[in-house]
């Protein structure tokens, strides 16, 4: 773990695992910290990528910077680590603000981007966001702890939570037309209690080609729940998303093929057929219950009572 000059501003990043080839970028959330993100997603990746982090600017041990906390300063500040530390294709575990950013990586850069998993993002602002006001109060010792931890000002810290809240309830703007861009195998992962509508997610996986969906029973917008639960998805969707980044060039045909022989199959949704259980995707983990939806009208409390899956 160290800092480094990324293109005139120093921040803070850490890798793990570096004699593996393959890597996977971390992207944490909003007003979090690599060090308190990398330990939820480390169990399911470790064995398999050269994992690398970073602390955006004015999250972490990284300073305030001009520009900061709006998506597109985020985004591009994630595709210079990319180009100039990880120097080549990753796959991207992203969460809730993170996941965000992971999502326009993947579109402006699609050269970039090998697999991505975005657990808990919304596409838009506009998204049922139950975002409570800002009231300027932060608590002593939470001041306290980012100035030791990042030499700013302690009152700083305020000023950094009010811009979070002023960029969230204007940003992201993404639309369905940009999302459908995202060519690489990408998994939407949420719980059912996140702080904006299923419906969202489910727009969400439904605007994105080569998307596999997951909603997580009895989880909310915390990241512990839902990547505890899901290790081994996790592991399981980012082993077989390499058969599908090998295949792009093939015709979309030949990848269902290769995808379905591999347990990979692209589920949409067929407004024709009412068999909602033998449409749901079987994507469900051995020590939870996970609800692939894919009935945006359909809240999941009618789907519990409609659908029975056995663990």
């Amino acid at each position: 773990m160290s800092y480094i000059k990324l293109r005139g501003h120093e921040i803070w990043h850490q890798e793990w695992k570096k004699r593996k080839e393959q890597p996977l970028l971390m992207l944490h959330g909003g007003l979090s910290s690599t060090e308190s993100f990398a330990p939820k997603i480390l169990p399911s990746v470790k064995r398999t990528h050269h994992i690398h982090g970073y602390d955006r600017t004015a999250h972490g041990k990284t300073k305030v910077r001009d520009g900061y906390y709006h998506f597109k300063f985020q985004r591009d500040e994630a595709i210079a680590y990319i180009e100039d530390v990880i120097k080549k294709p990753t796959d991207i575990i992203g969460h809730s603000d993170g996941g965000i950013i992971g999502l326009m990586v993947a579109i402006a850069r699609p050269d970039l981007v090998k697999s991505l998993v975005a657990i808990g993002a919304n596409y838009h602002y506009e998204c049922g966001l139950n975002l409570q006001v800002f009231d300027g109060n932060v608590e002593e010792e939470a001041k306290d702890k980012f100035a030791a931890r990042t030499g700013q000002p302690r009152e700083l810290l305020v000023e950094i939570i009010r811009k979070a809240h002023k960029v969230w309830a204007s940003e992201p703007r993404l639309t369905k037309s940009q999302l459908k861009k995202i060519k690489c195998p990408t998994l939407i992962l949420a719980g059912d209690d996140e702080p904006f509508s299923t419906e969202h997610t489910v727009s969400l996986y439904e605007s994105i080609p080569n998307a596999q969906l997951s909603i997580v029973w009895h989880v909310t917008r915390s990241i512990k729940g839902k990547t505890q639960i899901g290790k081994a998805d996790l592991a399981r969707f980012l082993s077989r998303s390499k058969l599908s980044h090998h295949a792009q060039s093939q015709s979309q045909a030949e990848r269902d093929v290769k995808n379905s022989r591999a347990g990979v199959t692209r589920h949409k949704h067929d407004p024709a057929r009412k068999d909602y259980a033998e449409q749901l995707p079987k994507y469900v983990c051995s020590h939870f219950l996970v609800l692939v939806v894919n009935q945006p009208h359909l809240c999941l409390a009618r789907m519990k009572k409609r659908v029975r899956l056995a663990l």
